[in-house]
Order: structure tokens, then C-alpha cells, then sequence
């Protein structure tokens, strides 16, 4: 999550929404690896998109900063 900054203000009502997307996204990549390590690679890849698909949606809603990149996330402008 190098690319990924919560672009929401600490106190704005959206960084608690940020803050839980990014546990989500957290959550579910930890998730992948517990998968990988079993050998499920069908579930691990389930879930690490699962992860991209909570940061790819703050990302377009504006929550994270991305700086820019709309190769690796779907951006609204």
C-alpha cells in the first residue's frame, strides 16, 4: 500500500469510513496469505481481490489519494 494515502481529514466523518475500508482491504489480504500458505490458491486469489476491490473503491470515492494512478485503480476523473 505504498501508492495509498487516506486523503480524507482525521476529523471528517469520511476518515472513519477510509480508516475501515483500509482494515478491510488489511483484513482480507491477511486472509489471502493464511490461503496461500494452506495451499488454497483459489481462495488466497479470492481474497486478495477482495482487497484490491476495497481499495480500488476508496480510491474512485475519493477517500484514498492514489497519486494519480489509473492504471492500478479505477479513478472517477
Amino acid at each position: 500500500m505504498r501508492k495509498l494515502r487516506i486523503a480524507v481529514p482525521e476529523r471528517s466523518y469520511l476518515r472513519k469510513l477510509a480508516d475501515d475500508f483500509l482494515e478491510m482491504a488489511k483484513s482480507y489480504r491477511s486472509d489471502a496469505i493464511a490461503f496461500a500458505k494452506k495451499g488454497d490458491y483459489v481462495s488466497a486469489f479470492a481474497c486478495i481481490n477482495y482487497a484490491h476491490g476495497w481499495l480500488d473503491c476508496g480510491a474512485r470515492i475519493g477517500l484514498f489519494d492514489v497519486g494519480g494512478d489509473d492504471q492500478l485503480f479505477t479513478l472517477f476523473e
